[in-house]
């Protein structure tokens, strides 16, 4: 069965509230056997326009990442993210 990876592209306008988002997210995603495999970090724009902040998410499959997103847990943590970051964030099948 292909992997689920949840990629997001993120710009953080205040970090002290996406700080608080961040432990909650991370549970969440724990909880639907989810692990980041990359989460801010050194990047670089190479073609098009990009936010600054890259997180690639790794599930074990589409649908659990899907169901990860519309999860209480990850909602809760969402909420706390509120105007805290521009978000663009998509789940794509692995190959």
């Amino acid at each position: 069965m292909a992997k689920g990876y949840v990629i997001v592209n993120a710009n953080v306008t205040d970090p002290e509230k996406y700080a608080a988002y961040r432990p909650l997210a991370a549970a969440a995603i724990e909880a639907f056997g989810g692990r980041y495999l990359a989460r801010g970090g050194k990047s670089e724009t190479l073609e098009g326009s990009l936010l600054p902040r890259g997180v690639v998410i790794e599930f074990d499959d589409y649908d659990t990442a899907v169901k990860w997103y519309h999860s209480t847990g990850y909602e809760a943590a969402r909420s706390v993210r509120d105007g805290a970051a521009e978000m663009h964030m998509m789940v794509v099948e692995g190959v």
